[in-house]
């Protein structure tokens, strides 16, 4: 890495870090579409999280059988694994859109589809049942995730939970207890370039600091020093929507479409000069839409591309720094829980997401993903340590621990183009602060 020099007789040497990619099991390959179903990918989700949920059926509720649906026998007590379908009364259909949009009232999209009348459904191969009591509320849980349940069949043919049980954290590799220095890993999102939020003078000033050219504190410099890598999580650039109206793009419009990528590529060039610098793609970026999103094509980058310090990443991305397990998305996994459920912040909705072990439960229900057929790539096998979620409209941060010792600082990172805060986290310790760059003057 290149030192940064003052204007003194002092230089900083930006601190080294190891770093490992670890995005293969998110990219698509050898992957062929062949007209496959959805249901595989949910057949592969029920095995491997039936199998972990069998085994610690056994020191939960170690006097009671294990059945399947078809299995069932009224009154008599017994654990049921399958996969939650949640049936909803405002969820929205593709055919009542079509069938509404030729009607004279226009159809309102509501922020929330909860109601009142929600109601559950277990499901495995051998069939569904409907589910009651007050143990398991319809307002925490979506369509696509797995669980235990304990419970019995009532004379109804509803079956009465009394108990649940979710996979929980899953095993963490050991922290590194030999870091005994300050490192950042900074980490930001929504940039939204060509965007009329974005100010380009404020993402300047965060470039600036990174690299270490903004002040001239020695102190100020020196923590700019301790920087080791950087993550963008998504929705980097921003298209004027009129050119998406489905005609051919005009020749005078042609070079409004290629000016952010071409001003973040200047960016992520001064950037990727002093530091490596991972970019995730979003729901706004040119990429796929569906998960998982596949890495940004480097041509869109020519001066950034040729640094060895420069990576174009997949959504999710999951990366080592110093043996420090980070684990993130772009934040469309959590914005589709917040359609389809309820929690007092957005943090509970990434905490739930980890306790379910799966990145996107909803997927593929009501988040567009890719078809696997023989694996489900959103399953969390490997506990982080670092669990951040990007373009949240604000910074929010929490320490959870788990039964096994693991912790996880889980991080809500706020849209950068509306708010000017980026996160730093310490991967000494797992403590994280707000960098943030306002252009007002008072």
């Amino acid at each position: 890495m290149e030192s940064m020099e003052i204007d003194s007789e002092k230089t900083h040497q930006r601190k080294q870090s190891d770093y490992s990619y670890l995005d293969e099991r998110f990219e698509i390959q050898k992957e062929m579409y062949r007209g496959q179903q959805y249901s595989q990918i949910y057949f592969a989700r029920l095995h491997l999280m039936r199998t972990l949920l069998y085994s610690l059926a056994p020191t939960w509720k170690p006097h009671l059988p294990v059945c399947k649906v078809l299995g069932l026998e009224e009154g008599k007590e017994c654990i049921i694994v399958g996969t939650l379908f949640k049936d909803m009364k405002l969820k929205p259909c593709v055919l009542d859109e079509y069938s509404k949009e030729r009607s004279v009232t226009p159809l309102v999209k509501p922020h929330n589809f909860m109601h009142p009348d929600d109601n559950l459904i277990l499901e495995d191969e051998s069939g569904r049942v409907q589910l009651g009591g007050s143990a398991l509320s319809p307002a925490i849980y979506v369509t696509g995730v797995v669980v235990a349940l304990h419970g019995k069949e009532t004379s109804a043919g509803e079956f009465l939970v009394e108990d649940v049980l979710e996979a929980g954290l899953p095993p963490q590799i050991e922290r590194p207890f030999h870091l005994q220095e300050d490192k950042y890993v900074v980490l930001l999102s929504g940039l939204c370039i060509g965007s009329k939020l974005s100010n380009p003078l404020q993402f300047q000033l965060l470039v600036d600091h990174i690299t270490g050219h903004l002040g001239d504190d020695d102190e100020e410099i020196g923590l700019a020093a301790e920087i080791v890598h950087v993550v963008i999580a998504g929705n980097s650039v921003e298209f004027p929507r009129k050119l998406f109206s489905g005609h051919n793009v005009a020749a005078k419009d042609q070079s409004a479409l290629y000016e952010p990528i071409k001003e973040l590529d200047i960016m992520l060039n001064q950037i990727a000069a002093g530091v490596s610098v991972d970019i995730m793609p979003g729901l706004n970026d040119p990429a796929n839409f569906a998960l998982p999103q596949q890495p940004l094509n480097r041509c869109l980058f020519p001066g950034s591309a040729p640094y060895s310090t420069f990576r174009s990443c997949t959504n999710p991305h999951s990366f080592d720094v110093d043996n420090i397990r980070f684990l993130g998305t772009s934040g469309q996994n959590v914005d589709d829980l917040d359609k389809y459920s309820e929690a007092e912040s957005r943090l509970d909705f990434v905490e739930r997401t980890l306790r379910w072990r799966h990145l996107a439960p909803t997927a593929p229900n009501t988040l567009g993903c890719y078809p696997f057929t023989d694996r489900d790539p959103f399953l969390i096998e490997t506990c982080p340590h670092v669990y951040f979620v990007g373009n949240q409209d604000k910074f929010d941060s929490r320490l959870i621990k788990g039964s096994e010792g693991q912790m996880v600082r889980l991080i809500c990172i706020p849209k950068f183009c509306e708010t000017g805060v980026a996160v730093a986290v310490n991967i000494r310790n797992l403590e994280c602060h707000t960098i943030s760059f306002s252009t007002q003057i008072n």
